[in-house]
């Protein structure tokens, strides 16, 4: 099978994860409101939804990577409960997280899923929660890795300039080509900006999206600070 090659993502790109926090019209809102925002942005916006919520937002939007929150290396057939990629190709998803600390992946199933995933023309997002899995991640090849300490996710902290700086070189030692996705402990505009200024490839955010008062202007507010970001970086 002849290997499909994806377009370049734009950098620096974000992320909206919304996790099971939001469902049907509410997370429809969201997602048409990051996707008013998108259009306007010279980068790219990932947005995350429950499986059964992933054709509506696809069908609905136009400037989002539809992305969904996990998938098995499953071909169709038998299978009871399995995420089948093909289906969810079918559905108009074009990427996929893996390995999240709250749903996280054997070795052996991750390899298979990322082949599973090039397969099907899909960005693969994969987790990593320390330096030395990110190195172990970054040899097969993800299109992101995400590097985000168990410990910090919610809390509102995030990682500091060394760690950034410590995972970024030790993933583009093994492979320049991946980008590095810094997201732990995000919750504001300004944490937007200092980890990309940090030299983050793109981040994203969960509870400070969700919880926030006002989650789509908070959306961009985020999406305002990664251009802030670039645009001070030159």
């Amino acid at each position: 099978m002849e290997e499909i090659i994806l377009r370049k993502i734009k950098t620096p790109f974000f992320m909206v994860n919304p996790k099971s926090y939001l469902y049907g019209k509410k997370l429809l809102k969201l997602a048409l409101a990051a996707d008013a925002i998108a259009k306007e942005k010279d980068f790219d916006v990932f947005f995350t939804a429950p499986f059964v919520d992933l054709r509506m937002i696809a069908e609905n939007t136009t400037n989002l990577i539809v992305t969904a929150q996990h998938m098995d290396s499953l071909k169709a057939g038998r299978g009871m409960g399995y995420v089948v990629p093909e289906a969810l190709a079918e559905a108009g998803v074009k990427a996929v997280f893996l390995n999240h600390a709250e749903h996280s992946l054997k070795l052996e199933e991750l390899v298979k899923v990322i082949n599973r995933a090039k397969e099907n023309d899909m960005y693969t997002v994969v987790c990593a929660d320390s330096v030395k899995e990110a190195q172990a991640i970054a040899t097969l090849k993800p299109d992101i890795l995400l590097c985000e300490p168990t410990e910090l996710i919610g809390t509102g902290t995030v990682s500091d300039k060394s760690y950034i700086e410590a995972t970024n070189n030790a993933i583009r030692s093994i492979d320049a080509d991946i980008l590095v996705m810094q997201a732990a402990g995000i919750s504001t505009g300004k944490d937007v900006y200092e980890t990309i200024i940090s030299g983050a490839d793109g981040t994203g955010c969960t509870s400070g999206i969700v919880c926030a008062k006002d989650p789509e202007a908070m959306v961009k507010e985020m999406l305002d600070a990664i251009e802030k970001a670039v645009k001070e970086k030159g």
